[in-house]
This record gives structure tokens, sequence and C-alpha cells, in this order.
């Protein structure tokens, strides 16, 4: 990947290789493996991935990293936001996740609102617990701010913040970041070119994921489970699905922003296990193409002009 225009800021994440926590998820590749292929295609950063894959000893975690010539991004952190009870001890956990991240070199903290420790479904919140969520990310951010960190609230199916509702509310009644994970706002409901176009200043970390709104739809519908939907490739390569990516980061780009992008295609590998230079990485590959491609129209773009 050649590190010119905003592809110097376009990282990738564990579960573009189906790196993921969740039992029966798919086939579970090697830290080996994956940190070599993120390498081998160009990637000069990446998430950390669902927690234990790699090293929680942050020395070996930055030793690791540097193995393959990669530095640490971002940490998806899953906190209680909204519950009275639970705040302190979860502002707890943000300050250990913090210094954490802030050893190992990461700019980001990336703030996924789930409902309860054990991922309860969602449920609607009252005004009061919303009044805290508030209040949480609030003080999420000044703990961010403290270690070096930037905090970005990640809008997640399955989260308290899914729907374009609940983005709306925390964009109205917070001044926290967000990560505009183009799939996962789409399946809420929120076109990811109306955010940028009127929100560009709130995004701090963008997750690039192309969606296919068919699959979409039938999670919505509940005709399948978000892990059935993955499997369903509800998130394929850049230009391979419904959204309109390409306009994304170019209306991001030309608004000035400066934060990094994330190739985070969520993929299942399920049936054999794909063999050495195959399966995912030919993904990411594409994804990386995409991109590309996109970088050279906006260097052909003349300074004046506006993104379509």
């Amino acid at each position: 990947m050649n590190p010119e225009g905003f592809l110097a800021r376009v990282a990738t994440a564990p579960i573009s290789w189906g790196v993921c926590e969740v039992p029966g998820w798919g086939h579970q590749l090697s830290p080996e493996r994956v940190l070599g292929e993120m390498n081998e295609l160009g990637f000069t950063a990446t998430e950390l991935g669902s927690y234990g894959w790699l090293p929680t000893d942050t020395a070996e975690l930055i030793a690791l990293l540097n193995q393959h010539q990669l530095g640490l991004l971002a940490s998806f952190v899953p906190l209680v936001i909204h519950d009275a009870d639970q705040v302190d001890s979860q502002l707890l956990d943000a300050r250990r996740h913090a210094a954490m991240l802030a050893e190992a070199g990461a700019i980001y903290f990336n703030t996924a609102p789930i409902t309860s420790p054990d991922w309860q479904p969602r449920s609607p919140l009252s005004d009061d617990e919303w009044a805290i969520a508030y209040g949480t990310l609030s003080a999420i951010d000044q703990i961010c701010a403290e270690h070096g960190l930037v905090n970005v609230l990640h809008e997640h199916v399955g989260c308290i913040v899914e729907t374009a509702a609940e983005v709306e509310m925390i964009l109205d009644n917070t001044d926290t970041k967000f990560v505009l994970d183009t799939g996962h706002l789409a399946v809420g409901g929120f076109d990811p070119v109306d955010f940028v176009r009127n929100h560009a200043d709130r995004v701090g970390l963008v997750h690039l994921k192309d969606t296919k709104l068919d699959v979409a739809q039938f999670l919505n519908n509940g005709r399948v489970t978000l892990m059935e939907a993955v499997q369903q490739q509800l998130f394929p390569a850049l230009g391979h699905g419904d959204l309109d990516i390409a306009t994304v980061v170019t209306e991001l780009e030309r608004s000035g922003f400066q934060g990094w992008y994330v190739i985070e295609q969520d993929c299942a590998l399920t049936g054999d296990l794909p063999g050495i230079g195959e399966g995912p990485v030919r993904d990411v590959e594409t994804s990386v193409s995409y991109l590309c491609a996109v970088d050279d129209k906006l260097a052909r773009m003349p300074a004046s002009s506006s993104a379509t």
C-alpha cells in the first residue's frame, strides 16, 4: 500500500480476518499469520481485536507488533454507561484500559456502550438513563484526554446507540466524537454520507465497511443474528456492497479530516480453513485497491472542487 495522501492514515483490524471472541463465530487465525498478512499488505497500524487474542502484557504486545512493523491504533472497549449503579466501576475499567492503550502507543479509545457486562439484548432507556449515559461519556472523554487518547463513541448493532435516532441523541447531548462506522450506521438507518456532510466535525475515527443492505434488512427484521448476517457476508470487501464509501472518504478529506481510517470489514471463517495467502487477506487486498483508486481520484481533484 503506497503511503501517500490519506492512505498513510489507513489501518486495519483483526476482525477483517475473522478474529472475534463470540463463540461459534468461525475459525480463529493465529496472530502470527494475521499480523504477517497485515504487514505484507503495507499496513502500519492495527486495532487490538478481541481481548486475549494478542498478548495482554503491554511489553509483550508492543514486541509482537514491532516484529511485524505495526503500531497499535485503537481498541474496542465495551462499557455500561447508562446504569448509575455501575458507572463508578465502569469508569475504573475505562482508566485501566486507557492506561494500557496509552502505554502501547494507541491514539483512540473506542467506547462501545453495551447494555450490560454480559451483553444482554437491547431495551429502551429511560430519560434518566440517557442523562447518565451523557454524563458518563463526558467523564470518559476526560479520562482519555488525561492519557493522551481520543475517546470515540462506537455506534454498533446490539449496543444502546444503534439506530439513527440514538445517534442523533448523542450528537445533540454530548461533545463526544464518533467512530464513523459506515456499516453499523447504515444498518441502524443513518446514511454515512449524510453523517459526514452534516457532522464531519464529530468524526474522530472511521471504520470502513461496505454493506449488503438486503442482508441488513434480514438482520433488522430479526430473521438472522449479527453473527449469521456476517456469515452471509453482510460486510463484503469495499466496493462490493451498497454503500458509497468513496464519497464518505472524499467528503471527509475535503472537510480537512486528519484522523485515521480502519478497513474493518467483519468476516467469519466457516467451512474449510483457508490456505496460506488465501481467505480474508484477499478481501482486504481488494479493499486496499478500492481505496487506492479513491486516493488517485482525490489527487486529481482540483483544490476548489466539491466532493460528489
